[in-house]
């Protein structure tokens, strides 16, 4: 078979397919290839062709080069929810391209923002005709396939195509179609249906009476999980359009415009705050990890006996304290953003709650301030600063952004642009300092008291049911709620031990993966689960999790028994992160003072897991 490479057509970080967050690509269900982590933001044409795929959202288009290759770059994951919104497309479909002309330009900081990652997939989709596939980047380069890699497994076994009685004659579109619709329970089992560039995605009604099996046996389906509410079904770029045409023809299925509130909808109560969370603290978390690898690698030099002058000192001290001193900025800015208000409006009120005539939160503590005491209506309320606060700030962005939505209702559009920020600062301001934040701090010191007294129960028994239930929240998406305790567990201790217990987690989903590949004999099958498992290991557990584990539920069990134990080790050791958002190898990093108890916590999570897969799981071939 004939051998290509490809230059990649954007810059950035060259990676593995195994390393991206979405399993349809990690797990080379799409195609073969590489991916372009941290991009700039242009996408030029690799090869001399025809757009043959170009979304409305913009986020993906597919090229068929003059060469023969069907090539699909996928910028970032799940942004097709952003609906073109930071895209720009220089082409339309139909367009024919030369190598290195300009097809798309997006903003990578704007997207992050949003909450999604801009990790860019860059495949081979019809990777079955060639042999060795390479992806270069400057010096850098990946290759897939080959001789060894194409050569034919002793053990393989071919899945069984699912039965049914559709009219073979039927076009393939429609063929799929049908089936889809025969074993995802009829019509009244859908809610609505959309599609990105690969995948068919929808609402369900009931999750039960799907027969998930059928499904991915159907010839020209390439995967089937569950994720973010939708049940996404993989067919591949070109062809999903096709199956989508086919399977909504006669429906009053809702489209896309309105699937991600359907999507939001069906989610529980519980996902619903989770959901809400992530997209609020997901922006934030980029400065804290750099706060926490600036406080690790001080630590490490305290920790070697090394002595820093005071200039030093000072200047460590501003990368690490700021953006806790500043913390509701930060969250009041990304709860503004979250719940349609004008950003700038959520800064200005998160500097009100720190600002410097006001008594700092951290003096108070240390006895040196005392609150300002304000008589109103004969109450005595303390007025303070909210540094390093999380729940009052929170509140207090969602109730601006509420209180200009309802300003906006009345006031004439010709006065709109002074009025409305005028009484939303005013207005806020009061009743934050007074109402809200002395509130929302009262009930922040709750919860995070009865928080930090649970991770802190003897023997690690805190630590052993985190770590133990933790995986179990990702798979039921809630796992955001992590991200508030986890913040304000850093601005108030300097320390995040949630993140400790949660990388044994993650470890040991990764260890019951190897495991099964390791008891795997069939040579494609065992490449595939390494290549989902690896991802683990760089603290994305979803390809394991969704690619091997839960299809084979054992090794999820035995990897959740992996968990509490690493669990039960990080709380034992009293182990914490001086950061959040990283976790396993590249969380090392926060661990630097402390890396002789970090190894040790993931070494039990993978021994654990790996030990229980390995000995009581077999795979059925």
């Amino acid at each position: 078979m004939q051998d290509i490479r490809i230059e990649s057509p954007l810059q950035g970080r060259l990676i593995p397919l195994s390393e991206v967050s979405d399993p349809a690509f990690a797990s080379g269900a799409m195609g073969r290839g590489a991916a372009v982590a941290d991009p700039e933001g242009r996408v030029v044409s690799p090869v001399d062709g025809e757009i043959t795929v170009l979304f409305g959202s913009k986020h993906a288009i597919g090229i068929h080069g003059t060469d023969g290759t069907d090539i699909l770059i996928h910028v970032g994951v799940d942004t097709v929810k952003l609906e073109g919104k930071h895209f720009t497309a220089h082409v339309m479909q139909g367009d024919k391209v030369k190598r290195g002309q300009l097809l798309i330009e997006f903003d990578p900081a704007a997207i992050r923002a949003e909450g999604y990652e801009t990790t860019t997939p860059v495949l081979i989709t019809n990777a079955a005709d060639y042999g060795k596939i390479t992806v270069a980047l400057g010096d850098a380069e990946i290759s897939s396939g080959g001789d060894a890699e194409d050569a034919p497994a002793q053990e393989s076994t071919p899945a069984a195509p699912a039965e049914d009685e559709i009219d073979p004659n039927l076009p393939k579109e429609e063929r799929v179609a049908k089936l889809i619709w025969k074993y995802i329970g009829g019509p009244g089992n859908v809610r609505s249906a959309e599609h990105c560039a690969t995948r068919l995605r929808l609402i369900v009604n009931d999750k039960s009476i799907i027969d998930e099996k059928a499904i991915e046996n159907i010839d020209g389906v390439k995967g089937q999980f569950f994720a973010a509410a939708q049940y996404q079904i993989i067919l591949g770029t070109g062809f999903v359009d096709k199956v989508f045409d086919a399977f909504v023809a006669g429906t009053n299925l809702v489209g896309a415009a309105s699937s991600k509130q359907e999507a939001y909808d069906q989610m529980t109560p519980l996902q619903k705050i989770s959901r809400t969370l992530g997209d609020v603290f997901v922006p934030v978390i980029p400065v804290l990890v750099a706060t926490g690898l600036f406080m690790g690698l001080r630590g490490m030099v305290q920790s070697l006996g090394i002595e820093m002058n005071e200039n030093l000192v000072r200047m460590s001290q501003i990368l690490t304290d700021t953006a806790f001193a500043f913390l509701p900025a930060l969250v009041c800015w990304s709860t503004m953003n979250r719940f349609g208000g004008t950003p700038v409006i959520g800064i200005v009120l998160g500097l009100m709650l720190v600002a410097p005539q006001l008594p700092n939160a951290y003096a108070i503590a240390a006895g040196d301030a005392v609150p300002i005491t304000m008589e109103i209506f004969g109450i005595s309320i303390p007025v303070v600063g909210y540094q390093g606060s999380v729940l009052p700030a929170l509140v207090l962005g969602i109730f601006a952004a509420r209180l200009q939505k309802w300003f906006k209702t009345f006031v004439p559009d010709i006065v709109d642009l002074i009025v409305t920020p005028f009484l939303t600062l005013l207005v806020s301001m009061l009743l934050g300092l007074l109402v809200i934040g002395p509130i929302m701090h009262t009930l922040e010191i709750g919860i995070f008291g009865a928080v930090r007294a649970f991770l802190e129960l003897p023997y690690g028994i805190g630590g052993f049911i985190v770590g133990g239930l933790h995986q179990v929240i990702v798979v039921f998406g809630v796992h955001h709620v992590f991200n508030a305790l986890e913040v304000q567990l850093l601005a108030t201790t300097g320390a995040d031990p949630f993140n400790a217990i949660i990388t044994g987690a993650i470890v040991a989903q990764g260890g019951a993966a190897v495991a099964v590949a390791a008891r795997t004999h069939n040579a494609k099958k065992r490449a595939l689960y390494i290549s989902s498992a690896v991802p683990a290991f760089l603290g994305i557990t979803e390809p394991a999790i969704f690619g091997i584990n839960l299809r084979f539920m054992k090794p999820f069990i035995y990897g959740l028994a992996g968990g509490a134990c690493a669990g039960a080790a990080a709380g034992f050791l009293h182990l914490a992160g001086t950061g959040m958002g990283i976790t396993v190898l590249p969380g090392t990093l926060l661990y630097l003072d402390h890396l002789a108890e970090y190894i040790l916590v993931n070494a039990v999570g993978f021994a654990v897991a790996f030990g229980l897969t390995f000995m009581f799981f077999c795979p059925e071939e």
